[in-house]
């Protein structure tokens, strides 16, 4: 494990997990508030293709994100939950939710079983989590949307 991938992965020893298409993608719960059914969206005209729209979430404006635009995933289900983050995630930008397929679970992860992530080109991703048989790709919300 590189060592910038450590020094997040030992952040926390458990994440939230979810589905974007096909994949199991998770992050810290630290970053997470609450998860909330999809309801309805406003359209935001000449907003950046990731923004789906805003919804009023406990009387505060929340803009949504389409992961699936962010990650380049073109094989996605049908978005049924949002997982609302820490406003503090997206710094000055206000309260930010991702549209996924589907919440799994909260699980804990432990460090060692943490590859980095295949490219190290891409800031937003800390790293992999080794399963049995399969993985689960753990992202960073602050890095996606640190711009």
């Amino acid at each position: 494990m590189a060592s910038s991938t450590a020094g997040r992965a030992d952040t926390t020893g458990q994440v939230l997990e979810f589905a974007l298409g096909e994949e199991t993608y998770c992050v810290s719960i630290d970053y997470v508030t609450e998860i909330v059914d999809v309801g309805e969206l406003t359209t935001v005209p000449n907003a950046p293709p990731h923004i789906e729209g805003v919804m009023d979430l406990r009387g505060r404006t929340t803009s949504i994100v389409d992961p699936t635009v962010v990650f380049g995933i073109t094989d996605s289900g049908e978005k049924r939950r949002i997982i609302v983050y820490d406003p503090a995630v997206v710094r000055d930008q206000g309260a930010v939710g991702w549209l996924v397929d589907e919440v799994f679970q909260v699980v804990s992860v432990d460090p060692e079983t943490v590859d980095e992530a295949p490219s190290r080109d891409e800031e937003s991703i800390n790293g992999v989590v080794k399963r049995d048989d399969d993985f689960v790709i753990w992202v960073d919300p602050e890095a996606v949307h640190a711009d």
